[in-house]
């Protein structure tokens, strides 16, 4: 290759190494940007603010499927990763290869005076004892120019840098349950089925209600609201379960628990003939029945049972027959009873209850837990084990003692300790081969 041929090959590889630096630096710059705690609390704020938002009015639940709040949460998730990019490398240099800590206004210091300087038997038993004390030492210089410098617990702030990642995790399970979580409100008599969800392709799963056991105290407030349930799954009794306030059941993904419940009677209706037109139960009125409406539909006579409840005290029931033209007929039932209503026999059989449940699936919900579980981890690690670092350097016939914690921690004891635990070690004669006798 010729002198020319070569320079031309080695300027385009200074150009190339240029551009890569300077797109290196432009990508820190942003990560750090990006990272800046500052901007990742701001984010959280300001999406705390538009779910309370939501949540306050349910015209406006629509913001959390705007593309702008989507938006929002990728932020989130950048600001998380950016920050654990930026200070991993940091904290590893810093626990791996521990160095000298500045004089700062939150360093702790001390001095031990020096009679004599210090032996190499001396420095090795203060630099083992700091070992065993828990620190990671590394040691720089010699003689009279000698200073070791310690980590203890550095993984500490790593446990604080976990609680981005819980963050992200805790964003991403919100988005998930705001994407993809689905809720049905389910009105169900005793006996009465009914899946989970909305009827869908290879879903099996459902519910049986099998009986509600209530009572109240004298002002009419619940005490005890025992729902009992069994839960299905292709057609066959999995698991019976007794609901209660507070304590709902997971079945295949899905979190049921009872929402609210009502009266309702069951009756029987015949023509006069005696053949059966209805044989059944009729919720009581309320928009928490769903779908169970207090009416009895007889296409056959081309009329409709209206049903109230006339007095609770005494267990008497009101059906109203209507038809085309209006009003055809009213009695008052109680339970055992048989009326004829029009072209029609009624006979009430007795009063029972509905049930309405909420059944919610909510794929987000294990990954939001595990956030939370993740971020109070993190907290337990960095603020109950924080990170210290000491430095034990000579100087000016002194032996000086630097500690330093986290923001959070004062460790005036830890330097208390050090220093006993030196200040006894240079008290301790020497051997007779000059070496300490620790």
């Amino acid at each position: 290759m010729s002198r020319a041929a070569s320079g031309a090959a080695v300027s385009g590889s200074g150009r190339g190494a240029r551009v890569f630096d300077a797109a290196a630096q432009r990508t820190e710059r942003g990560l750090r940007i990006l990272g800046d705690p500052r901007l990742a609390v701001g984010l959280l704020v300001l999406a705390a603010l538009v779910n309370v938002i939501a949540a306050a009015d349910v015209r406006l639940r629509g913001l959390l499927d705007a593309p702008a709040y989507l938006a929002l949460i990728a932020a989130i998730l950048l600001t998380g990763i950016a920050g654990v990019a930026v200070r991993v490398p940091l904290v590893w240099r810093e626990w791996r290869h521990p160095e000298a800590i500045p004089q700062r206004s939150d360093v702790l210091a001390t001095d031990l005076e020096l009679a004599a300087p210090l032996s190499e038997e001396l420095k090795h038993a203060i630099a083992s004892d700091l070992r065993r004390y828990g620190y990671r030492l590394i040691e720089y210089g010699s003689g009279g120019r000698w200073l070791i410098a310690g980590t203890k617990r550095g993984w500490s702030r790593f446990a604080a840098l976990i609680s981005h990642l819980a963050l992200i995790l805790m964003v991403v399970g919100g988005a998930l349950g705001t994407a993809f979580a689905t809720e049905s409100r389910i009105g169900l008599f005793p006996g009465d089925q009914s899946l989970l969800a909305a009827p869908r392709p290879g879903l099996t799963s459902a519910m049986r209600f099998d009986g509600l056991d209530a009572a109240f105290d004298a002002a009419g407030n619940p005490v005890r609201f025992d729902t009992y349930v069994t839960f299905v799954r292709d057609g066959q009794a999995v698991r019976h379960q007794v609901l209660q306030v507070n304590d709902p059941g997971s079945f295949d993904g899905y979190l049921v628990h009872a929402w609210t419940y009502g009266p309702a009677v069951q009756i029987r209706v015949k023509d006069l003939t005696g053949r059966p037109l209805f044989d059944g139960t009729v919720a009581l009125g309320g928009p928490a029945t769903g779908s169970r409406a207090p009416f009895v539909q007889l296409p056959a006579l081309g009329t409709t049972l209206g049903v109230a409840l006339a007095d609770a005290a005494a267990n008497t029931l009101r059906i109203t027959a209507a038809g085309d033209a209006g009003i055809i007929d009213a009695t008052m039932l109680r339970p055992g009873e048989e009326r004829r209503l029009g072209d029609a026999v009624v006979r009430l059989i007795g009063f029972t209850s509905y049930v309405t449940f909420l059944s919610r699936s909510d794929p987000g919900m294990p990954v939001l837990f595990a956030g939370a579980g993740l971020l109070t981890a993190s907290f337990v690690g960095a603020f109950y084990f924080p990170r210290r670092r000491v430095n034990v350097l000579v100087g000016e016939g002194r032996l000086r003692i630097r500690v330093r914690g986290e923001r959070f921690d004062e460790p005036r004891h830890e330097l208390d300790r050090i220093s006993r635990r030196l200040r006894a070690l240079l008290a301790q004669p020497a051997s007779s081969d000059g070496s300490s006798a620790a």
